[in-house]
């Protein structure tokens, strides 16, 4: 199996060691790891692509590259060129530092390299560490991501069904904020919502005494409704929730479509 790899922290985050760690794991003995992510952090770029400047590509090591541009573009950066003549069969964003359950998947550089991976027509997966009390000061809060990675990919790749027309499947994984030995099992469930808990902005002088804006987060550990990822993750379970590009809520096109006729 050829697989890529990419990231929204960074070329040099520990999470991505974890995924390559992963990877070797699934690839096997005969099988290839490809990593292109980026070369500084690109978290909170969502699905952005460089599509006014172009991204410079640096070779660091055997299949390893960083590129000065968003997971989506070392996405396209891997399949259209560093692996244009072999593509890859699989190909996972992560593992994130923090989770991307709820409405952070709308944020998220790890689900949009995913996203992109499936909008070009491949097997993609995009898996996250949730951080808290319990796993943030292990000597390595990815031990849980670590230790259920490969089985959870095997067993998604098992199930993933043979693609059709349309907006492809990709997955998105959060692993609970418990070490590894405290996990309860997975839950295939639907994407959540932290009522209340969405971004906000705090001010701050310079010394200078210019004004600038720090984008703060909502609560991570807020309660969400049952049989969602992030319920999911806080009860200790691990979360795979499948997903499409296709954001039209197709709940209320009929309603909609009664007013315009």
């Amino acid at each position: 199996m050829r697989i890529l790899i990419t990231n929204d922290d960074g070329i040099s985050a520990p999470g991505l060691k974890t995924l390559e760690d992963i990877a070797n794991e699934l690839a096997g003995s005969d099988g290839e790891v490809w990593t292109v992510a980026p070369a500084f952090e690109q978290s909170g770029v969502s699905h952005c692509v460089s599509y006014t400047h172009p991204t410079m590509i640096t070779q660091l090591g055997p299949r390893r590259f960083a590129t000065e541009g968003s997971p989506a573009d070392c996405v396209l950066a891997g399949i259209h060129d560093v692996m244009k003549d072999a593509p890859p069969d699989l190909i996972l964003s992560g593992v994130n530092r923090g989770n991307n359950s709820a409405e952070n998947v709308m944020y998220s550089g790890t689900i949009g390299g995913a996203l992109e991976g499936a909008l070009q027509g491949f097997p993609a997966i995009a898996l996250s560490q949730y951080y808290g009390p319990e796993n943030l000061h292990l000597a390595n809060p990815f031990e849980t991501a670590a230790q259920h990675g490969v089985d959870t990919i095997r067993r998604i790749l098992a199930a993933d069904p043979t693609p059709g027309a349309g907006y492809r499947l990709f997955y998105n994984v959060n692993f609970p904020p418990v070490p590894a030995d405290a996990v309860k099992g997975t839950k295939v469930v639907q994407q959540g919502l932290r009522d209340n808990t969405g971004f906000s902005v705090e001010p701050h002088l310079s010394p200078s005494g210019r004004r600038f804006l720090w984008i703060r987060g909502g609560d991570q550990r807020a309660p969400v409704a049952p049989d969602t990822d992030a319920h999911a993750n806080l009860a200790s379970y691990i979360s795979v929730t499948p997903m499409r590009a296709d954001l039209t809520a197709h709940d209320a096109l009929a309603a909609l479509g009664a007013a315009f006729s």
